[in-house]
């Protein structure tokens, strides 16, 4: 699978909070599923292109 999320920038938005590791991976895969289900919404509306509507 490939990174999503860049760990630095988690860390940062979260500076007054610990993370455990394995917590990237839960947030690279919840974005992943956002992803997916964005380009299914766009194609199934006939577009190739995925707008934030289909968030």
């Amino acid at each position: 699978m490939t990174d999503l999320i860049v760990k630095a920038a988690v860390k940062e938005q979260l500076a007054d909070q610990n993370v455990l590791s394995d917590f990237y991976d839960a947030l690279d895969s919840e974005v992943a599923n956002l992803l997916a289900d964005a380009a299914r919404r766009a194609e199934a509306n006939n577009r190739k292109t995925v707008q934030s509507r289909d968030l």
